[in-house]
């Protein structure tokens, strides 16, 4: 493998999830076309990132892992030869999460993951969050690949990075539904540079409230021989339009680097972290509605 291509799909949902299905696979095949060897949806894109204050409504949005939405899209991966990260409000008890299945190019289920760091503050106080990271060996096109996933508010912590990092994940997708600006942006760019991992983040447009486009990806190589100084990890950025942009990783590159380099797992000192996985919270970081 030399160059693995990551489409993002930014693009705005429908008003129902009948409608997300169809508008999604026809994404699909555009990303085929323009040459994805990876398609990758904003957050949540069953319901467009909708999460109703009634419980009963939102379990009845709710879709099953393995019901038709997401099978569809087992099938499409299959017969475009091109893997897909479909995500979805999952159906789950006692509530939904917010989930995201990965395909790869056979149309094999490789990887299931629900957001962790859901934000409990807001209206994801409904949703049950996931429990762990997950890095899985995908076959796409181009050739394998080991990824991982992270969704939105996770890449504020950056154990989630850390974790994948620590599991081999090569590259990092990120569903995401809230406004990319340069703080959030600079997060995914630390998150890629410290843990030599390539993280591709698909938002949704600026016509969706909330979110702004500013889909991105980061490559996380630093450094190339024969240049003094450091080069631009970030490799693509989105403006807020409407449309699929591919993020272009040079695996070669990547995977030479992290053989290389001195981030990632090369010097790290586990043994001195003992903190880290406390979980005394002191003040001023007390909040009344934080869940475990």
């Amino acid at each position: 493998m030399s160059i693995l291509n990551v489409g993002l799909l930014q693009i705005k949902p429908g008003n129902s999830q009948e409608e997300n299905l169809k508008i999604g696979i026809a994404a699909c095949r555009k990303a085929k076309e323009q040459g994805a060897h990876i398609a990758l949806f904003p957050e949540m894109w069953s319901s467009g990132y909708q999460i109703s204050e009634n419980i009963k409504e939102l379990k009845e949005e709710a879709v099953p892992s393995h019901g038709e939405f997401v099978m569809e899209f087992a099938s499409l991966a299959k017969e475009l030869d091109m893997a897909i990260g479909i995500t979805y409000l999952e159906q789950f008890e006692p509530l939904p999460r917010d989930t995201i299945t990965v395909f790869d190019s056979h149309g094999k289920r490789v990887l299931d993951y629900s957001k962790v760091h859901t934000c409990d503050f807001g209206e994801e106080r409904r949703l049950t969050a996931g429990n762990d990271f997950y890095a899985a060996n995908l076959d796409t096109a181009a050739g394998p690949v080991k990824i991982g996933a992270m969704i939105c508010y996770d890449r504020e912590f950056p154990e989630s990075a850390r974790i994948l990092m620590l599991k081999g994940a090569e590259i990092i997708l990120v569903p995401n539904a809230c406004p990319m600006e340069i703080n959030r942006l600079a997060q995914l760019r630390a998150r890629a540079y410290e843990n030599m991992t390539g993280i591709a983040t698909c938002n949704y447009p600026g016509s969706q409230p909330d979110c702004n486009g500013h889909s991105s990806a980061f490559d996380g190589v630093a450094y190339v021989p024969d240049e003094t100084d450091s080069r631009d990890t970030c490799i693509l950025e989105a403006g807020e339009e409407e449309g699929i942009y591919i993020a272009r990783f040079d695996m070669d590159m990547l995977r030479e680097y992290r053989r290389s380099e001195v981030h990632g797992n090369a010097y790290r000192h586990p043994g001195k972290y003992h903190i880290l996985i406390e979980e005394k919270i002191q003040e001023p970081f007390i909040r009344d509605d934080y869940r475990k």
